[in-house]
């Protein structure tokens, strides 16, 4: 959604009217360095990774797959989810999801990215 600022507002404005969307943040000495939007699922023990963006000086640092460990520790969850295409698909390997691929209808492959366990 970055860098339109519109497509940023409308994205917000559905986190704030959406009990179910979910935003969390990381922050270093005061400054926010990575966030990630999730939607819980109505029985409370897993949710979908929707957006998820680290700044650009903090990349590979690990603060991305903290937050999202972070999360699901936080809200108790058994599984984490999220889908991906494949220039992301290698971070969600990192922080130890596992990738399954989907079927596409666009032009790059798409990935099932899920963290289970408790």
């Amino acid at each position: 959604m970055f860098p339109d600022p519109q497509r940023t507002a409308q994205t917000l404005a559905t986190y704030a009217n959406d009990p179910t969307r979910l935003v969390y943040a990381w922050s270093v000495g005061g400054q926010m360095v990575s966030a990630a939007g999730v939607s819980v699922q109505v029985s409370g023990n897993a949710a979908e990774v929707l957006h998820i963006g680290t700044a650009p000086q903090f990349r590979g640092q690990g603060y991305g797959r903290a937050l999202l460990h972070g999360i699901r520790a936080h809200l108790g969850l058994t599984t984490l989810s999220a889908e991906t295409d494949d220039q992301a698909v290698a971070f969600y390997r990192r922080s130890g999801f596992e990738i399954a691929p989907l079927p596409s209808v666009w032009s790059t492959p798409r990935f099932r990215c899920t963290l289970s366990g408790v």
